[in-house]
């Protein structure tokens, strides 16, 4: 475990590192601090390699997340974000871990930034995020998203291009979360989860809620 000092500088040096990169217009950052990082992140991705059930990866992860902290810290706080495939990394992992609002304070900045997850993850940065949090949330114990979560995911990848099948993911996700709270709404996400997705599952369930609205609708006021 790392101590105060030195979690202060690695902060510090992720934050000169980024700054760095971006006075120097470079597409990612340079140098002994970051090459130390990403020899961490390949030790670790080593370790986890080696393990076959995806519990024990994800435990290993939530173990190994705190030693990274301090160095996304710095780089959310540089004035200018390059590219780095720790801190995206760190995102991916984060999800997998269930810290859904720590991944998508990565994810803000990463996106407004046009930054990209590394090469073999295959998917683009928005698709990846989307698809990653919709599917935990559509888990049996929900994978620790909530609903303000998904209206998150929602806003920040709105104007973002990936495939309807994926958009549609989240909208599910959304209708699904949205049933006790506002039907109404739950039906629109519902609704368009289907138009962009034939297969999307949701028709039943489009069905109860219409018939809910409905009888909500003959239901005289209450004086």
């Amino acid at each position: 475990m790392t101590s105060p000092a030195q979690r202060h500088r690695e902060r510090m040096l992720a934050q000169a590192t980024a700054s760095a990169a971006g006075d120097n217009g470079a597409a990612q950052p340079t140098g002994s601090a970051y090459e130390l990082m990403l020899a961490k992140l390949a030790e670790d991705k080593r370790a986890l390699k080696g393990i076959q059930s995806i519990e024990k990866k994800i435990e290993l992860k939530r173990q190994r997340l705190p030693e990274y902290a301090a160095w996304i810290e710095g780089r959310l706080m540089a004035e200018t974000l390059a590219q780095d495939d720790v801190l995206a990394t760190v995102l991916i992992w984060r999800i997998d871990t269930g810290d859904i609002d720590g991944a998508l304070n990565i994810a803000e900045p990463m996106l407004a930034n046009g930054l990209k997850l590394p090469e073999h993850y295959q998917r683009d940065l928005a698709t990846a995020v989307v698809e990653e949090i919709a599917d935990r949330a559509g888990s049996a114990d929900g994978g620790n998203v909530t609903t303000a979560d998904l209206l998150r995911v929602a806003a920040l990848t709105e104007s973002c291009d990936m495939p309807d099948e994926v958009r549609s993911k989240l909208h599910k996700a959304l209708g699904l979360s949205l049933r006790e709270q506002s039907p109404a709404q739950a039906l629109e996400h519902l609704q368009r989860a289907l138009q962009l997705n034939a297969r999307a599952g949701v028709k039943q369930e489009i069905t109860k809620l219409e018939k809910q609205l409905a009888d909500s609708a003959k239901t005289p006021p209450v004086n």
